[in-house]
């Protein structure tokens, strides 16, 4: 059995728990002063029925276990990149300039282009030893991709044409996100927004109480203090930073110049962004008015190892991280 990143894999909240969510898994990327971790919180509840309410109609549904980042990218992970990676390989990622909005600390969240973003996330898995999510067939940092097709054998899936089918680490779709952000998997219902609740988050500049979000405020705040969390545990999901999408937005992901869905409102806007209801679309170039983030979704292991039997129980580093299975899947727009 060949081993996971580093043996970590996607926990099973029915396995290990920590309030209403789990946490599956720490990562590690990059090495010496440039190395940094991420943390993936367990998406679980596969199968789980779409919401009916919200934008896209019906949205929510994922029929796979999946991690997603418990929070956003921080501007720090990109220098980090940049320095092992991307300025050697003329990939260098430029941020967003946040002067306006309070200063470009390394722990604010990193704002800039789908394309930008999608090159980051690629070495993320390439660096591990696994298999790039997206096809870049031009050099440019910000160039847009190519979708997979019939002729990429083994990376080609017809349900979602922007994705490898043999992706380790993606933008989360549409879907992934929605679920992530408004399912509550204790009760099997959606909420409005993605602090847990059909009532309004409280705006604040910054902080972890629940309730809260970072909207209509001078700047963002730290990513890891970016507000109350989600039912399963993810923080930053309503406010902050806009996150991108995966996914285009007519939802077909069949042209790598369709405009790309952005969620969750940010610290510019108020708090009609942060609902269900509003999704709204960009260039894949564009970072907007630099407040578009982006977060991770782990959809599978780094070298095509077999996921252990849940029996096999691993814990590591920070919190209680639980040892589960992937569902082979195929991955929706």
């Amino acid at each position: 059995m060949k081993s996971l990143i580093a043996g970590l894999v996607l926990g099973a909240c029915s396995i290990l728990t920590l309030g209403n969510y789990c946490q599956a898994a720490v990562v590690s990327f990059g090495s010496g002063a440039n190395q940094f971790n991420m943390e993936f919180v367990t998406i679980g509840n596969p199968g789980n029925a779409a919401d009916t309410t919200g934008n896209p109609n019906p949205a929510g549904s994922v029929g796979y276990v999946y991690g997603i980042g418990k929070f956003e990218v921080k501007r720090q992970m990109i220098n980090q990149y940049n320095s092992i990676y991307g300025t050697a390989q003329s990939l260098e990622i430029t941020l967003a300039d946040l002067t306006a909005y309070g200063g470009n600390g390394l722990d604010k969240p990193a704002t800039m282009s789908w394309n930008n973003a999608a090159r980051f996330i690629n070495w993320l898995s390439t660096s591990k030893g696994g298999n790039a999510a997206y096809k870049f067939t031009s050099s440019g940092v910000n160039d847009n991709i190519t979708p997979w097709t019939v002729a990429d054998t083994q990376d080609y899936d017809p349900l979602n044409p922007y994705r490898s089918a043999r992706a380790t680490f993606a933008l989360p779709t549409y879907n992934e996100w929605y679920k992530a952000a408004y399912y509550n998997p204790a009760t099997s219902a959606y909420f409005n927004y993605a602090t847990g609740s059909d009532s309004i988050p409280a705006s604040v500049a910054s902080g972890t109480s629940p309730g809260t979000a970072v909207w209509y405020q001078p700047g963002p705040a730290n990513v890891e203090q970016a507000g109350g969390l989600s039912p399963y545990g993810v923080m930053g999901l309503a406010g902050n930073a806009w996150d991108w999408e995966e996914t285009s937005q007519d939802l077909l992901n069949n042209s790598g110049g369709s405009n790309r869905g952005i969620r969750g409102g940010s610290w510019l806007h108020g708090v009609n962004e942060l609902n269900a209801s509003w999704r709204n679309t960009l260039s894949p170039f564009s970072s907007g008015d630099g407040n578009i983030g982006f977060r991770v979704v782990m959809v599978g292991s780094i070298d095509g190892g077999q996921v252990p039997e849940p029996s096999t129980m691993a814990i590591f580093g920070l919190g209680v991280l639980g040892m589960a299975y992937r569902a082979r899947r195929k991955a929706k727009a």
